[in-house]
């Protein structure tokens, strides 16, 4: 598979809770995984603070790099929710409250509709809604971004309805051979050299220890079936060529 058939996404955390700690993200992983399965590569992901200008940057250089950028939080009624702002900022168009969001949430606070609630009806101009089966209003689409709540339960929710829209790459598979009682200083000239022979797999150690054991998790990532489990078999008998005390093939996986 050829790098103009890879499929590429970027992510954009937009909080100042997350940069000071306060609040723990776990949307990321969430993200990614979800994205594995449409074979679709999470290529990178940046972490911004509520300020204008740094999201419009970041923005405008992801999308412009990636196939589609994924934002998380940033779109609720408060003043430093500027998310919505910032995207139509990016994209050069006007925002407006849009009339099926304005209906929805007249229907669920029976009409009583302050400035603030009313700051989550904003779309900007060209963009289209991505659907929130949680609650409250939903997140936007424009051009090659979507735009999800920060909240990971609703996010996920709303990543549902992203997934369809994409362009689908072919999905990963991953083989992982676990090394107990052996290093990384050990196995690492196996593991180079097999890299350097295999260019468009992914070759990654993630040592372990624990309960009196250590050791590594080498996994082995591409999108040919037959070279990754080549590739399994070539690892395994240089892993027992250097005399490593246990290998054992961990079960088939699918996903990065």
């Amino acid at each position: 598979m050829s790098d103009s058939d890879r499929v590429t996404a970027a992510v954009m955390i937009i909080g100042d809770e997350i940069l000071s700690g306060r609040t723990q993200d776990t949307n990321l992983r969430d993200i990614a995984r979800y994205l594995g399965t449409y074979g679709i590569d999470l290529a990178e992901a940046r972490v911004v603070p509520d300020i204008e200008d740094e999201i419009v940057a970041t923005l405008n250089h992801l999308r412009d790099r990636y196939d589609y950028v994924i934002t998380t939080g940033g779109i609720g009624p408060t003043h430093d929710d500027i998310t919505a702002d910032s995207v139509a900022k990016a994209f050069g168009v006007e925002l407006y409250e849009h009339p099926d969001i304005l209906a929805m949430m007249q229907a669920r606070w029976q009409g009583e509709l302050n400035a603030a609630r009313r700051r989550m009806a904003r779309v900007p101009v060209g963009g289209d809604l991505v659907k929130n089966p949680v609650q409250g209003p939903p997140g936007f689409t424009i051009g090659n971004v979507f735009v999800l709540a920060g909240v990971p339960m609703i996010m996920r929710g709303m990543l549902e309805d992203v997934g369809p829209r994409m362009r689908p790459g072919k999905v990963v598979i991953a083989r992982t051979v676990r090394v107990e009682g052996t290093g990384e200083g050990a196995i690492a000239a196996p593991l180079e050299t097999l890299a350097k022979s295999h260019p468009t797999l992914s070759l990654g150690s993630y040592p372990f220890f624990g309960d009196g054991i250590y050791g590594s998790n080498l996994v082995i990532r591409g999108r040919d079936l037959a070279e990754v489990e080549a590739t399994v078999d070539e690892l395994v008998a240089a892993l027992e060529g250097i005399g490593a005390k246990t290998v054992i093939r961990v079960a088939a996986e699918t996903g990065a």
